[in-house]
């Protein structure tokens, strides 16, 4: 099992991946970080935003994200829906297949 510190390095690398893809930098909300038995869910957005409190600087497309500390994989949730049903979907083994990412 991972710990903590693991799991906030996996989740750091991986804000990175989407760093480099996409020219904006980024950061993670430490403060609103899920903490579940099975790993920890991440948020993440613009360093410009949490900087200015400017709405402009809102990043689309940024899914909340888990790290499972059984395995490391990272696992993208969506953005229509709240953060709960996608933890639910998660839970119930539906969340599309469990799809995982990679990097």
């Amino acid at each position: 099992m991972l710990t903590e510190n693991e799991m906030i390095t996996i989740a750091e690398d991986y804000i990175k991946k989407i760093e480099k893809e996409s020219g904006i930098d980024l950061i993670i909300g430490h403060e609103v970080t899920i903490k579940k038995s099975y790993g920890h869910i991440f948020f993440y957005t613009s360093k410009k935003l949490i900087e200015t409190g400017d709405d402009k600087y809102a990043v689309a497309g940024n899914a909340p994200f888990l790290v499972e500390n059984e395995t490391g994989k990272v696992i993208e949730f969506g953005t229509a829906e709240n953060e709960e049903y996608y933890i639910e979907e998660y839970e119930s083994g539906r969340w599309p297949n469990n799809r995982r990412v990679n990097f």
